[in-house]
């Protein structure tokens, strides 16, 4: 990791940068406690800053990075309290059809939170575009996910095998997890392909399933990126991945996943007042038109994908 003071400065600028130093060390104030400044009792209306030397690459073949205490105590209570009355079994996507079905393979419980729902809300995803470099409007919904004991996510790409999930924004190129709990043990992210920074070893500390590969541990505060596609566009198979079963405890993380393009623009080739998605009655009768307004209704600039099932003509 790269050094923030690579030597020392000369002795009478020291009284001029030592305020700037310490300022940027505290996130501007006593506690440190601003959002993705370190603090564990931060602000709940955090500024979009990010500080570099919070982040330590994990691997770079996938391309991985993990910034420790990215979101405050604070933050990441509120995305729990906000999803925890919504959730429901997590499904995945088909790939030949692009529908959601539910899998085996993934056993948590989720829902997704709208963008910019409150100022909350909309300061994590301002700090995540900061962080990342990616704009803001590329960034689908938040979505919090809970694993309870013996739930996992097994071996998976975040880029679509289908065409249909390409539509709005393009594959997705990035991934942001944040954690929003300490886990006991169990629930690691592992990448089984990815090529090890160093050589250290079998680490005890992780679970049966997080040594088959390079792993990061959950906890509280901590967010993974990782980036789905290479420089060059093209899927980056090394960036399969794996959500580990919760061995110990309870696990809950919120994801954000980045496309290409804008996500916010929708092209509705047949008009507004269409589905654009087979499995929009059942979203509909399920809630979801106001659940999930973004995406099921949408505005009139930007109409949302299942406008017809939600009795919108």
């Amino acid at each position: 990791m790269a050094r923030l003071w690579p030597g020392a400065p000369p002795c009478g600028l020291v009284p001029v940068l030592l305020p700037v130093f310490l300022l940027l060390l505290g996130g501007g104030g006593a506690a440190g406690g601003g959002g993705g400044g370190g603090g564990r009792v931060s602000s709940v209306y955090p500024a979009p800053v990010v500080y570099p030397h919070h982040t330590r690459q994990i691997s770079w073949k996938p391309r991985v990075f993990l910034y420790q205490q990215f979101l405050s105590y604070d933050e990441a209570n509120h995305l729990v309290s906000l999803a925890r009355a919504e959730l429901k079994r997590s499904a995945v996507a088909d790939n030949l059809s692009g529908k959601s079905e539910l899998s085996d393979a993934r056993t948590s419980s989720g829902t997704f939170i709208s963008k910019g729902k409150d100022p909350i809300v909309a300061g994590i995803e301002e700090k995540i575009a900061a962080w990342t470099f990616l704009p803001k409007e590329n960034g689908e919904g938040i979505q919090v996910l809970r694993y309870m004991h013996g739930e996992k996510y097994e071996q998976h790409y975040d880029y679509f095998a289908d065409n249909v999930n390409t539509n709005r924004g393009g594959h997705r190129i990035a991934t942001v997890l944040m954690y929003l709990t300490d886990v006991a043990e169990g629930g690691e992210t592992v990448f089984p392909l990815a090529e090890d920074l160093t050589d250290s070893g079998t680490n005890t500390s992780l679970s049966e399933c997080a040594q088959k590969g390079v792993a990061v541990k959950p906890h509280k505060g901590d967010a993974l990126l990782f980036f789905n596609l290479s420089p060059d566009g093209s899927k980056d198979s090394l960036s399969l991945h794996a959500g580990c079963p919760v061995i110990k405890g309870e696990k809950w993380s919120a994801t954000k996943w980045i496309r290409v393009a804008s996500f916010d623009k929708v092209y509705h080739p047949q008009g507004n007042c269409t589905d654009d998605n087979e499995s929009c009655a059942n979203w509909a009768a399920l809630g979801e038109c106001k659940k999930n307004p973004e995406y099921m209704v949408g505005t009139a600039a930007l109409p949302g994908y299942c406008r017809k099932s939600c009795n919108l003509c």
